[in-house]
């Protein structure tokens, strides 16, 4: 929802930094490869208990994943294996905030694999309404916005590491959203299958 509806907000300054990064030549893979990278950090911090750190790393993280998209772009060099390698990314990275939380919140394994299940459900059908709709928009592929996009996740992440130990409840909270995400894109999925029949 903030990805769809927040983007016209922040796009003057991912447009500035992305324009710099066009100029000195640095390519929008090689960007998507800074983000990864700096997750995986902010996730082996989350593990090491330096939680500050992590969520500083995790926001970090998340700007370079908006700025590839943006240089790719202007540099006319959108490809389908760097949409894929950008998607695959952020999944590792999300994951290993999922996987880091998990390690050190024992109790609270259950509802961190209902959020993982959550969340797999919802880009596996986020994934495949892409795959079969068509694309007008300036994204490699059909982009179904939903209740709980990149942005939200964050924020919900974000929340987790902060109230840790209330990490249960507000894992389910976080599930549960995706959950309403997924019977949104569900309709969304349904209504665009009609359209074209």
């Amino acid at each position: 929802m903030l990805d769809t509806k927040g983007r016209k907000i922040i796009d003057p300054v991912i447009s500035k930094i992305a324009n710099k990064c066009v100029d000195l030549g640095i390519s929008a893979n090689f960007v998507t490869l800074v983000a990864f990278i700096i997750g995986l950090i902010g996730a082996y911090s989350l593990y090491c208990k330096q939680y500050a750190l992590s969520i500083i790393l995790l926001w970090l993280s998340g700007l370079f994943d908006v700025i590839d998209g943006s240089v790719a772009r202007l540099s006319k060099n959108q490809s389908l294996l760097g949409a894929q390698f950008d998607i695959v990314s952020d999944r590792i990275v999300e994951l290993s905030y999922f996987w880091a939380l998990a390690l050190t919140n024992k109790d609270s394994v259950f509802a961190i694999m209902f959020l993982i299940t959550m969340a797999f459900l919802s880009m596996t059908i986020f994934l495949t309404t892409g795959m079969i709709s068509k694309n007008e928009t300036y994204k490699s592929f059909y982009y179904q916005a939903g209740l709980m996009e990149r942005t939200e996740g964050f924020i919900a992440t974000t929340l987790m590491i902060i109230f840790k130990n209330h990490l249960t409840i507000v894992t389910y909270v976080y599930g549960i959203l995706i959950l309403i995400t997924i019977i949104q894109r569900v309709i969304d999925t349904i209504k665009i299958n009609r359209s074209y029949s």
